[in-house]
């Protein structure tokens, strides 16, 4: 991996957090893996890099048996849709990669949509959220129905939005992470909250650095 100082030390900083959490505030081995990894995969991506979804493979498997734990049950379908997804996203970044003389690696050219396509997609999310959760409530033990629904549904429009690379991803992704924080406070899992936490500062690096691949 080819990457700036910048990089380098954002990446160790998540990785540290990780590692200090988990030995402050002890929980299943797997978090830790699972938070590695995905601070990893999407340092990666905010870069445009297709290595992105190597590391993402691990974080997913880890990080659906932790939702199986939590009783998770959209989380644990949407983690189905995201291991697809990974195969395809390396297929579609294949053919959007460049060459960046800033890094001396292949990245992708990323794109934006119109804001008013934009604001369209939030409206059908929120209304697919709720009777996602009101379902999830009625016939399902799910812990956190409506906060499981929400997230799910928000993290599978941003999934396929970053294997299309559209820029607008990384505000999904802003979103659903700090509700994904409040989520895994409440089932007190410290590990998962620092990866959160995290994963919402990469958010707007990923913003700006998108923005960068963009202009070219």
């Amino acid at each position: 991996m080819k990457l700036k100082a910048f990089d380098w030390s954002f990446l160790i900083a998540g990785w540290l957090v990780q590692i200090i959490v988990f030995v402050l505030a002890p929980a299943h081995p797997l978090s830790l893996v699972s938070g590695l990894l995905g601070i990893t995969s999407v340092i990666l991506c905010s870069q445009g890099n297709i290595l992105t979804f190597f590391f993402g493979f691990g974080q997913i498997i880890t990080y659906t048996y932790l939702c199986v734990l939590e009783r998770f049950y959209a989380g644990i379908a949407m983690n189905a849709f995201y291991f697809v997804s990974q195969i395809y996203g390396i297929y579609a970044w294949r053919k959007l990669l460049r060459h960046d003389d800033g890094n001396k690696a292949q990245v992708i050219t990323p794109r934006n949509i119109p804001l008013p396509r934009f604001a369209m997609i939030v409206i059908v999310m929120a209304a697919v959220a709720a009777v996602s959760g009101w379902l999830l409530s009625r016939y399902t033990d799910d812990t956190q129905p409506y906060m499981d629904a929400l997230t799910t549904v928000i993290s599978v429009v941003a999934q396929v939005m970053l294997v299309i690379a559209i820029r607008q991803q990384w505000w999904l992704w802003l979103v659903v992470d700090v509700l994904f924080v409040v989520m895994w406070i409440i089932a007190g899992n410290g590990c998962m909250v620092a990866q959160y936490v995290f994963w919402c500062a990469n958010c707007i690096y990923g913003l700006l650095r998108w923005r960068r691949l963009i202009q070219g």
